[in-house]
């Protein structure tokens, strides 16, 4: 039960938050996708000399 008790006190606040998230996208009516278009495209990520590099 303990285990139960820590998870749950861990886990609530992650929850709370995209519950918050959410409602507000939803009030100024703005959708993931048009966040992603108004981004722009994501840089290009190379495998290079042994590591990930952005360009």
């Amino acid at each position: 039960m303990r285990a139960f008790e820590v998870f749950a006190i861990y886990v609530t606040p992650f929850v709370i938050v995209a519950v918050a998230i959410r409602l507000l996208m939803k009030h100024y009516a703005v959708d993931l996708p048009e966040v992603r278009k108004q981004a722009g495209p994501s840089p290009k990520r190379r495998f290079l000399l042994g590591a990930w590099r952005s360009d």
